[in-house]
């Protein structure tokens, strides 16, 4: 028995506010709370029992998890309560020279490791420095890891950003539904009108929209796999001469007014703080006269994009260029573009929902995401939904719909902008 690391851990988690059990790498259990361990959080090894008690950084946790040499049974977000209790953890000068002492002391029994788990090949577990400066590599690190993998937990439309729910208890694949419903109202599409999807993901609004709606809707997106899948989904359904999607940077779309209506759903992360007046420039080029535009995006309760916990998380393993900002600062940029901000609405609590059923969608198929990509992107989607899911629910980040049109236009001939318009059965 790891006598002195097990009496280090009791010390220092003596006051933990929730009901978790840590096992080391010898097999001892230490329990903590009043109730049954919602959570077992396993020290696979010395090192990541050093990294806990010593460097307390929860990225060098969350890269231990990755690796193997931390394992987690049981609720994920019990696990991730552990970051805030380390964060407010203050240890006397007693406890500090007891946990140095008892790092330097820990061996693992017989010089036995933790076991490394695997990552796909081709498919590096940090994002490589230039995928950071180039948008095309820094989509194909997040997006095209293999259809597959985002089948198992998303819904059978494969849309890929915030779900609107009626109730708790709505379905995730009626709540999607609901969303792309929602947005196409929101547009007012009418049949025979042109719509612009910018980054379309696996075309499922390009095909909702010609689908339920009639109009001729074209998406552009950086992922090969994505178009390739919204491609032959578009030619199953017999919509090619209404949907069609490109593999395209949206900036080098040619033309002015081209579009009557334009849609950014969960995109918008991806652009990059420098980069929003070119974005809202482009979308205002494109959208012709009397247009609407709606951008759903991820925003953050902190302006600007600076170096935290968060946002070196996200930079180094899920998004290598993802930036975030303040709704209000976002706002801004809208109208220095020139847009007029005719609605604006929050989804954050649809979005923690959302992302639960993700991460337990993705749990229920672990074994098939391990066939798909390896263990190793498997713990790093199942930590990072999980985050973000207590992020929504904290009210660290939220989502908004914000719906503009280009400024200065008269409003004569054109019809009341409101979310209740009523949608239009073509079929």
């Amino acid at each position: 028995m790891n006598a002195v690391p097990a009496t280090v851990l009791s010390r220092i988690f003596r006051h933990y506010p929730g009901n978790l059990e840590l096992r080391l790498w010898d097999g001892t259990r230490l329990r903590f709370g009043a109730l049954p361990a919602a959570a077992t959080v396993a020290l696979r090894d010395a090192r990541a029992f050093r990294d806990l008690v010593v460097f307390r950084d929860p990225l060098r946790l969350a890269h231990d998890f990755f690796t193997g040499r931390i394992d987690v049974e049981g609720s994920i977000y019990e696990a991730l309560s552990l970051k805030d209790h380390i964060s407010r953890m203050s240890l006397t000068l007693r406890d500090r020279l007891s946990v140095l002492v008892c790092a330097l002391l820990a061996r693992n029994p017989r010089g036995r490791l933790a076991r490394n788990v695997d990552t796909p090949e081709g498919h590096a577990l940090e994002a490589p420095h230039s995928a950071r400066a180039n948008s095309g590599r820094s989509i194909g690190f997040h997006y095209d890891l293999s259809n597959a993998f985002y089948g198992l937990w998303l819904d059978p439309r494969m849309v890929y950003s915030c779900a609107y729910f009626e109730s708790d208890a709505q379905s995730l694949e009626d709540a999607q539904v609901r969303k792309l419903d929602i947005t196409c109202r929101k547009l007012r599409l009418a049949r025979g009108e042109t719509l612009l999807d910018i980054g379309c993901g696996w075309g499922a609004l390009v095909i909702h929209a010609a689908r339920e709606y009639g109009v001729r809707a074209h998406g552009v997106t950086l992922s090969r796999e994505q178009y390739e899948l919204a491609t032959a989904r578009i030619a199953e359904l017999g919509l090619a001469d209404l949907a069609t999607v490109e593999l395209r940077d949206y900036r080098e779309l040619e033309g002015e007014a081209r579009y009557d209506k334009i849609a950014s759903i969960g995109m918008f992360e991806h652009v990059g703080l420098k980069n929003l007046p070119r974005y809202f420039d482009a979308a205002h080029r494109l959208l012709k006269p009397g247009g609407l535009f709606l951008n759903h995006g991820i925003t953050s309760r902190e302006p600007g994009w600076e170096k935290t916990l968060s946002t070196r998380f996200i930079n180094r393993y899920v998004f290598p260029d993802g930036e975030l900002d303040s709704v209000a600062n976002i706002q801004r940029a809208m109208e220095a573009s020139d847009f007029e901000i005719l609605d604006v609405e929050s989804l954050r609590p649809h979005y923690a929902l959302t992302l639960r059923h993700w991460v337990r969608r993705l749990e229920a198929r672990r074994e098939d995401a391990l066939r798909e990509v390896g263990e190793t992107v498997y713990r790093v989607w199942r930590l990072y939904m999980a985050a973000c899911a207590l992020q929504f629910e904290q009210g660290e980040t939220g989502v908004y719909q914000i719906l503009l049109a280009r400024a200065g236009e008269s409003t004569r001939g054109r019809s009341i902008v409101n979310r209740a318009a009523p949608r239009q059965e073509v079929r």
